[in-house]
């Protein structure tokens, strides 16, 4: 052969050979049973995590959404022997973090922590660059506070039946931490249920709001129950009833809103977690799982107690639970109106 050819012909053959190999590796591997165990999500699940967790906090440092994720991260990083990083990227009303976390991979290595605002984003904010319900899968809930209605401590108002007459004979001042948040979205239940129209003041944030009230600038607030329990138990403030279906063991002689005549007024300021669509379904359950045990117990339950939070049950699943919220919520928010500027 004319040694030109040769190395061409060798090129050829070696490129043949190495076709064939990949071609009886991959039969092998098919037939395999040994194969066929180590294959697919199952070693992601059992060797989870192999690195550090990132927990996407889509509020600042310090507030209710930040401490339960911390608390949850640190138990489960202890146990995992793996960091959890906590990173928080507030903003456009909890929509940065989220969206930033519907398009990581959906490896089980990004989380984020929700709440009520998701559910309600949804209706919200209907030209989001990402679903909550389609880019993202629901793995956990965690835990829940109720929302505290409160007065000033010198207000009339003694009971939500005053506060409900008070408001059908004159336009009361009820403040929030800001449109579309669950305290607004509370008082908004409220009106629905009474028939009653309030002037509606929008703080940025829940702090403002309760000085103002303090100050008697407003009339009512239906406050997220760790902003303003303080001043409960201080005398500047007076709590007419808890949203919760039962009494809060921090403020045990204020009544539900069922004891109080607003049996459908249950609201609950919930905190889950969440991961991109796509996660493997081992990784997922074994984080579902792993969140439920530690629920159940007794440290971290007395954690979350005193952080002004119960523990979520775990039924029924997150998920449904979720969409059950948006449904809620989206109902309201189009009965009122409510918008987000």
């Amino acid at each position: 052969m004319h040694r030109g050819l040769i190395r061409p012909a060798l090129r050829l053959a070696a490129r043949a050979l190495v076709a064939l190999s990949a071609v009886s590796t991959l039969a092998w591997l098919a037939a395999s049973p040994a194969a066929a165990q180590t294959s697919g999500p199952a070693p992601a699940a059992s060797d989870y995590p192999s690195k550090p967790i990132r927990y996407v906090v889509p509020f600042s440092a310090g507030g209710l959404t930040d401490i339960m994720a911390r608390l949850v991260g640190q138990q489960l990083a202890e146990e995992w022997k793996k960091p959890i990083v906590v990173d928080n990227k507030p903003g456009g009303n909890a929509n940065i973090g989220a969206d930033q976390v519907a398009k990581s991979p959906a490896d089980g290595y990004t989380w984020l922590a929700v709440t009520l605002t998701h559910a309600s984003n949804v209706t919200l904010f209907p030209k989001l660059p990402f679903s909550m319900q389609k880019d993202l899968v629901a793995v956990a809930r965690i835990a829940s506070s109720p929302m505290l209605v409160v007065v000033p401590a010198n207000s009339p108002i003694k009971s939500m039946k005053d506060l409900a007459a008070a408001a059908q004979k004159a336009r009361l001042n009820a403040g929030s931490s800001g449109n579309g948040t669950p305290p607004h979205l509370t008082l908004a239940l409220f009106e629905s249920q009474t028939r009653t129209n309030m002037t509606h003041v929008p703080y940025k944030g829940g702090a403002p709001s309760m000085t103002d009230l303090i100050g008697g600038q407003l009339d009512v607030v239906f406050s997220n129950f760790p902003e303003s329990i303080a001043y409960v138990k201080g005398g500047k403030l007076r709590a007419l009833a808890v949203t919760t279906r039962e009494r809060h063991p921090q403020l045990p002689d204020v009544p539900t809103v069922a004891e109080a005549g607003f049996p459908d007024l249950i609201v609950e300021n919930w905190t889950g977690l969440m991961m991109p669509s796509g996660t493997p379904r081992p990784i997922v359950e074994k984080v579902t799982a792993s969140v439920g045990r530690l629920l159940q117990t007794d440290g971290m339950r007395e954690r979350i107690v005193a952080a002004g939070f119960t523990p979520a049950p775990q039924s029924p699943p997150f998920n449904e639970y979720f969409n059950t919220e948006v449904t809620r919520w989206a109902k309201l928010i189009e009965e009122k109106h409510i918008r987000v500027e």
